[in-house]
């Protein structure tokens, strides 16, 4: 069995511990003002860059980069970073609900092209509801998920090289297509532990996330 490690690039600041590190107050996010927060350092690109090079100097296959309204954006963050680095992958983390999947399936291709190969995908379907409605994403739980899965037929569909049809109940594609497919395709890195979750995991995912807890 061969083992993967992977580091966390802090896009929403850095702090001494694994908690409460992010660079603004989520209270500020909610309402019309961000606050900085004291003793955290915000996750200018220049920091970001020496966490990215120290990673790939130590050995890490690839760094996880979250996705959310209390960080930056990963796809924009990680590929500024790609340029700093030659062999570290980026396991960038994106939300179905508020983009196309044919969009996302382009976006991927010509970041692997870019990057010469150097994406994963995490694939946030959402457990917290506050946090997808200020992406205007107001499905339900099991919902989301089922979306989840339409988003992913879709993304692998337009990734096959010919003009892809879907009819769904959350997505309606007509030839969609990316005009030249990812080499290689992209890993799909999925978490979710509520039943909704787990078909979807099985059916699209090429690595399952989840939390390393007691049996």
């Amino acid at each position: 069995m061969n083992v993967h490690l992977h580091w966390f690039l802090p896009t929403g600041g850095d702090g001494r511990t694994l908690v409460d590190r992010h660079a603004y107050t989520d209270g500020g996010i909610k309402r019309d003002r961000i606050t900085p927060v004291s003793g955290v350092r915000a996750p200018d690109i220049e920091y970001l860059a020496q966490i990215a090079k120290a990673a790939e100097q130590l050995g890490f296959e690839a760094v996880l980069t979250p996705t959310g309204t209390w960080c930056e954006d990963a796809w924009l963050t990680t590929v500024a970073l790609a340029q700093h680095t030659e062999r570290l992958k980026f396991l960038v983390a994106f939300r179905p609900g508020v983009i196309s999947p044919v969009l996302a399936a382009q976006m991927a291709a010509t970041y692997q092209r870019i990057t010469r190969g150097r994406l994963l995908l995490n694939v946030v379907t959402g457990g917290d509801s506050t946090e997808q409605r200020r992406f205007g994403d107001h499905l339900d739980h099991d919902r989301r998920y089922a979306r989840t899965a339409e988003f992913l037929s879709v993304v692998r569909g337009a990734w096959s090289g010919q003009p892809y049809d879907f009819d769904g109940e959350h997505y309606q594609v007509e030839g969609g297509l990316t005009a030249l497919p990812p080499d290689p395709l992209p890993e799909i890195f999925f978490g979710g532990s509520s039943a909704a979750a787990g078909p979807v995991a099985a059916a699209h995912a090429d690595v399952y996330l989840t939390w390393g807890e007691p049996p």
